[in-house]
């Protein structure tokens, strides 16, 4: 993939935000009508099966019989863990609550990557962690209001922790698997088990296939998993994945103000001080400290 303009880049970057950021309210409106493991394995899937249109002409570098494991684990965390925990979660917290503990991920990722990459941990790192850390905790003691649950808050852990893992993960394997092809294998493989575990345990009769659940399942799977990991990896193959990572912390906001506005969900001031530190953690985490003259 060739080098992006300044333009593009900016153009990529705010579409990437603005998509992720509307996923959460999205899923949560298509969640009233339809069971959460169903709709998680629904969306995954369809947005593999669409992403096969790219990956398709890049089937030499496929190197399936080498590589398999590294797909399957990718799926496990990126796909099954990920997408099913948070889909499970909505239910349970307002949609820019869970967003905001979701991204804490790129902490998460700073943690890990310096127990299992070698990257190095500077002071400015492990002050984000502990910011990122004390803003979960503030929120976490909103719960006792009734309005934020306790298996919420940990289902968002849960989604948090299973991101970073099949990140990190990723990165460690990045120079065996194509990036174009892991997405897609993941999508597939994690969208078609999640299906069929939803088909066991939940009704496909409970799916009201009514315009707004069709909108969001087809505006969630098209533009959200198939166009976003295309544009989120265009971005990194054009060496902009450290520009993507310091613009994570815009989602969070994003999901929380059409929450706000059109879902009618609450704004505390203990929200608000809890979600200034989770942003203020990302931002340091993803940071590089100039280096001294």
């Amino acid at each position: 993939m060739g080098k992006l303009s300044r333009t593009q880049t900016i153009l990529m970057i705010a579409f990437l935000v603005i998509v992720w950021g509307v996923n959460w309210p999205l899923s949560k409106i298509a969640l009233q009508y339809t069971p959460p493991v169903l709709f998680s394995g629904m969306r995954t899937f369809l947005g593999g099966l669409l992403l096969l249109i790219v990956a398709v002409p890049r089937f030499q570098k496929l190197n399936l019989r080498e590589t398999w494991y590294i797909y399957l684990l990718s799926s496990l965390f990126n796909v099954v863990l990920y997408y099913g925990l948070q889909t499970i979660g909505l239910r349970y917290l307002p949609a820019g609550l869970f967003s905001a503990i979701v991204f804490l991920q790129p902490v998460l990722v700073g943690l890990f990557s310096w127990m299992w990459l070698e990257e190095k941990m500077y002071g400015l790192k492990i002050v984000g962690l502990i910011l990122g850390f004390a803003g979960v905790g503030i929120i976490s003691s909103s719960g006792v209001s009734g309005h934020i649950s306790i298996p919420g808050i940990l289902l968002a852990l849960g989604s948090a922790l299973s991101w970073a893992l099949g990140t990190v993960y990723v990165k460690k394997t990045s120079g065996m698997v194509d990036s174009i092809w892991l997405v897609t294998i993941q999508l597939i493989v994690g969208g078609l088990f999640m299906t069929i575990i939803g088909s066991g345990v939940e009704s496909w009769s409970e799916i009201s296939w009514n315009a707004s659940y069709i909108i969001c399942l087809l505006f969630i799977s098209i533009f959200v998993i198939a166009i976003g990991w295309i544009v989120f990896y265009k971005l990194i193959d054009s060496g902009e994945a450290s520009k993507i990572a310091s613009y994570t912390f815009l989602i969070p906001l994003v999901a929380i103000l059409i929450g706000t506005i059109f879902m009618n969900e609450p704004f505390t001031m203990t929200l608000l001080v809890g979600l200034i530190l989770i942003l203020v953690s990302i931002y340091f985490v993803n940071r590089t400290p100039r280096k001294r003259a």
